[in-house]
């Protein structure tokens, strides 16, 4: 048995703003098949505390960047969590990272400083009993985590995934001593990012090994436009940097079982879930196909890109309903286009039911984005038979085979894929959708063979496991 300890943000069904959270959920389930077992430990936010029932304290720290904490172990939907219960950084109205304005809580660099310091103490000196044999940590809020280790006595190594490489996690210099750091490797091959302290640098430096969450976007990240300034760290540590491309948890996802909609094994099937997402959207009868969108409504997701293609789509008989929030700038330019044109129909929000609702109604997922390092919504889309039309990036290239003419000629395509990035690139896979919906007998393909794909956890949770085991035989070698 291998002990591992996740230090995550976010973990699903707890707590949720992206597929961070779904990863951090589903993962440590998958690795349990390979005989890993993984401990998650996650902040002590309001809502996660609120669907604590029973709880045994595991561990209290006196004074943790300003106040008392205590950590409390926990079962919870066949997770075993470790949470951090620090009321002063983490029992707050708003949203776990921000304020109601959506505004960065100031204190977030000790908020999550004081998570990768008591995952520091789990790694040197174990608790309850436990120890684990690989850290590893999952995004900038993490990142600090190797820095605190190297003031312990562990050679426990540490694993970091890059999930969103845009958020570095920054803090001002003046925090180096509120954050217990060591001033004499604030310098420019340690953690300090033009003048101010990094914690996801810190995370790239400090890690024995390195993962992002696609092949593809492994390989962007060595570039200036998507390395986003760590390009040339990533760059030193190539030979230690992976790709695995995420699953999705397929008890959870499953049009076979979904409670959220009319079960269905077949495409076929979908016709009873797309008549009621309709009518829940307020849309009418179309010819062209019934496109769904659940997203972040950011210029990262291409809104803008998709806001400038959309006449296309919708003079041509296609719909779409969206579910997402974000960018106020792009939410009231939604808002004003659904009222002014009948084939489109906004929700500004996040529903999880609603979201299982749209992927078995619909009849394609749209993922415009920019940048995407794995993406999921794409997986969903497949796995319930909803075509993906997607941008030719990161994890979206590598999960999605494209409708092109040799493809549709062998039967094996999946999804459309458009390159560049751009809006009449996407007006171009518009066209390109509406003709191929107009083959039944062609799209009823696409979605057989999207059902077929293995978007699963098996053979990337034994990548991780693979990367655990290279870990601990060195270690003890």
């Amino acid at each position: 048995m291998t002990n591992v300890l996740f230090i995550v943000s976010e973990c699903a069904p707890l707590v949720k703003t992206g597929g961070l959270a779904d990863v951090a959920g589903a993962l440590p389930k998958a690795l349990a098949d390979h005989g890993v077992h993984v401990r998650v430990l996650l902040p002590g936010y309001r809502t996660v505390l609120a669907q604590v029932q029973t709880s045994k304290v595991v561990a209290e720290h006196s004074d943790l960047f300003g106040g008392p904490a205590k950590i409390l172990a926990v079962k919870i939907a066949d997770l075993d969590l470790l949470i951090l219960d620090a009321p002063h950084l983490y029992n707050r109205d708003g949203a776990i990272y921000g304020d109601a304005t959506g505004s960065d809580w100031s204190d977030n660099p000790e908020r999550f400083a004081a998570l990768c310091k008591v995952g520091a103490s789990i790694a040197a000196d174990g608790i309850d009993g436990w120890r684990p044999d690989v850290v590893h940590g999952h995004d900038w809020q993490a990142g600090l985590t190797p820095e605190y280790m190297r003031g312990t006595n562990t050679t426990v190594p540490f694993v970091f995934t890059i999930h969103n490489i845009a958020f570095h996690g920054n803090a001002p210099a003046e925090k180096l001593a509120t954050l217990g750091l060591d001033p004499s490797r604030f310098k420019s091959d340690n953690f300090e990012f033009w003048g101010q302290i990094s914690a996801l640098k810190a995370g790239l430096i400090g890690a024995d090994r390195i993962n992002t969450v696609s092949q593809t976007y492994a390989e962007e990240l060595l570039t200036p436009d998507f390395g986003i300034g760590m390009d040339g760290v990533l760059r030193s540590r190539q030979a230690d940097l992976s790709g695995i491309v995420n699953g999705i948890d397929l008890s959870e996802w499953n049009p076979e079982t979904d409670r959220n909609i009319k079960p269905f094994k077949a495409p076929t099937g979908k016709a009873a879930n797309k008549q009621a997402l309709r009518k829940t959207f307020k849309l009418g009868a179309s010819s062209g196909p019934l496109c769904v969108l659940v997203s972040r409504l950011t210029e990262q997701k291409g809104i803008d890109l998709l806001l400038d293609a959309l006449p296309v789509l919708l003079d041509n008989g296609g719909q779409l309903a969206l579910l997402g929030s974000g960018d106020p700038k792009l939410e009231v330019a939604l808002a004003k286009a659904a009222e002014n044109h009948k084939n489109l129909s906004v929700k500004i929000g996040y529903d999880e039911a609603l979201s299982h609702q749209m992927m078995a109604g619909g009849d394609a997922i749209l993922v415009p984005s920019r940048f995407e390092p794995c993406g999921l919504t794409q997986l969903y889309g497949l796995r319930y038979g909803t075509v993906p039309v997607v941008a030719l990036t990161g994890g979206l290239a590598d999960t999605v085979i494209n409708a092109s003419p040799a493809a549709l000629a062998r039967k094996v395509a999946t999804g459309i894929q458009f390159f560049p990035i751009n809006a009449q690139a996407l007006s171009n896979a518009f066209v390109r959708l509406i003709d191929v919906f107009a083959d039944k007998k062609m799209w009823r393909v696409l979605q057989r063979n999207g059902m077929k794909q293995p978007v699963g956890w098996k053979a990337s949770s034994q990548a991780y496991k693979d990367i655990y085991d290279t870990l601990t035989e060195a270690k003890h070698s």
